[in-house]
């Protein structure tokens, strides 16, 4: 590792000097863990101008970059004259508690040093600091507003992926504006956001230059009680910072015990894994579509269930094999090929995860601007070896651009329609739900699925109904739409009864 710069070993110094102000190690010296000075040397570095910490709750994200303000503010490592620090969270409450934490590291100073010091807790929430040239420390809430015109040295962006995406992206663009007047610096500080389209899932993704990035995240399908994966998110545990490893593996089995939300929770607040806790509206949770995920997938077997979701220009068109004899299921996805997926998965905000898939053979490009229905349902088809399909589910409204592309692929099967609203739609979704409940889902390991369920949205009438939508849903879901048209056709076909000859007596 390169030697740390100067302002770094000042500022690590200086914090491990100060009073724990609250907790059970309250009254005791500061001393910082491997993994809070490796975010110091990074952040401090010179040509740094922005530092990212994504890590799980209670590893003392908070605790640290108090003290960091608390440094900048008192000019331990910039000599700048009138230094002004900013406090950014999503509400001024949750600004309040990083506030609390810089004002209990002042009380634990000597008498002569808290001296120089004026605190304000009305209407206002600052901290004025009256020796080596001044300084201002406040709290601000997300609105872009509250900032202009500031010219601060050091921001703090205190849990940015739980900020509202248009007041947040208002204050963090005037934070970052006002920084480069005082060569200022911001430190974005965040548990995991619930996707990969979220502001601070790009700031880590795709990371500017002069950006210093370091993420606590494990790899994503594992255990929620998986020990080694835990301690990746929660490095604290092993230093005597915020909860044990005993205390995590009991919450993690807590959590899955009971499921839903607060499985979700655990997994994107302490695990710190990219998932959306708003399990309301979400068609499956990762957890129950994990559950359908095996090593080796059954037999070709019975008959086979294809479902096309048909993209345009911009979307991406997938499909879908499903076998409801063994559960067996397959599927695909394909976009144009200009752009390419590596500028698709920037403007899309999903990195290089377009690449990954075409490495794993789960999607392809084909054609130019758009994908072309009739090379796609024959391309598609190929990965079958020659194996009969029964039929092709679409969607109705576009019934004749599936007419057209079956005759351009010289296809002869059956188009089954299924419209988007909640009569059709709301029996999709429960058929498929009942069939993956059911373990009547098989599937290997999918990045593509698993990116599209962890997107899939549902929206729910007033008599509870359900259908999936796209409108509100932040990634690409024609994947997840394409499984749920097979799985529930394949479900359909197997609740039919069987149809026998028919009896003939003679008088």
């Amino acid at each position: 590792m390169a030697r740390p710069s100067k302002q770094a070993s000042e500022a690590i110094s200086f914090i491990e000097k100060l009073r724990i102000p609250e907790g059970k190690l309250a009254g005791k010296q500061v001393k910082l863990a491997r993994y809070q000075k490796d975010f110091l040397r990074g952040a401090l570095s010179n040509g740094i101008l922005a530092a990212c910490l994504s890590i799980g709750r209670g590893n003392g994200k908070t605790a640290l970059s108090a003290g960091v303000a608390l440094a900048e503010l008192m000019g331990v490592f910039n000599p700048q004259p009138k230094r002004e620090v900013l406090f950014a969270a999503r509400n001024r409450d949750q600004a309040k508690i990083a506030f609390n934490f810089l004002v209990g590291y002042i009380e634990g100073l000597a008498e002569e040093d808290q001296a120089q010091f004026t605190i304000r807790r009305g209407q206002r929430l600052e901290v004025e600091f009256n020796g080596n040239g001044g300084g201002l420390a406040r709290c601000i809430a997300a609105d872009g507003r509250s900032v202009l015109g500031g010219a601060p040295t050091l921001a703090i962006l205190d849990e940015r992926a739980a900020w509202d995406r248009d007041k947040g992206d208002a204050l963090e663009n005037a934070i970052i504006s006002g920084l480069g007047k005082r060569d200022g610096r911001v430190f974005i500080i965040s548990t995991s956001a619930p996707d990969d389209a979220n502001p601070f899932s790009r700031w880590l993704d795709n990371p500017p230059p002069g950006t210093f990035v370091q993420e606590h995240r494990p790899q994503p399908g594992l255990p929620p009680d998986d020990l080694e994966s835990l301690l990746i998110a929660n490095p604290g545990a092993k230093e005597g910072i915020g909860s044990d490893a005993q205390w995590l593996v009991a919450q993690a089995k807590r959590a899955i015990a009971r499921g839903g939300s607060a499985l979700a929770s655990f997994r994107n607040l302490n695990r710190n894994e990219r998932v959306n806790i708003e399990t309301s509206s979400v068609l499956i949770t990762v957890d129950e579509w994990l559950a359908a995920e095996v090593a080796d997938l059954p037999k070709r077997e019975g008959p086979c269930v294809c479902a096309v979701d048909l993209g345009g220009s911009r979307s991406m068109s997938a499909a879908a094999f499903y076998f409801p004899q063994t559960g067996r299921l397959e599927t695909y996805g394909a976009f144009p090929g200009n752009p390419g997926l590596g500028d698709r998965g920037q403007a899309d905000g999903v990195g290089q995860r377009y690449i990954e898939m075409e490495e794993r053979d789960e999607i392809f490009t084909m054609g130019d601007l758009i994908v072309p229905p009739g090379p796609w349902f024959r391309a598609v088809l190929d990965k079958l070896d020659g194996y009969p399909i029964a039929c092709i589910v679409g969607d109705r409204f576009r019934e004749a651009e599936f007419r057209e592309g079956l005759q351009a692929a010289g296809l002869r099967v059956p188009f089954i329609a299924r419209g988007n609203g909640f009569r059709d739609g709301g029996e999709d979704v429960e058929r498929f739900r009942t069939a993956l409940f059911d373990r009547r889902v098989r599937v290997l390991p999918s990045l593509l699925l698993r990116s599209a369920f962890s997107e899939a949205i549902v929206v729910v009438d007033d008599s509870g109904n359900e259908k999936l939508t796209k409108k509100r849903s932040l990634g690409r879901i024609d994947a997840a739409s394409a499984t749920v048209l097979a799985v529930a056709e394949g479900a359909r076909r197997m609740a039919a009864p069987e149809r026998r000859p028919a009896r003939v007596a003679w008088a």
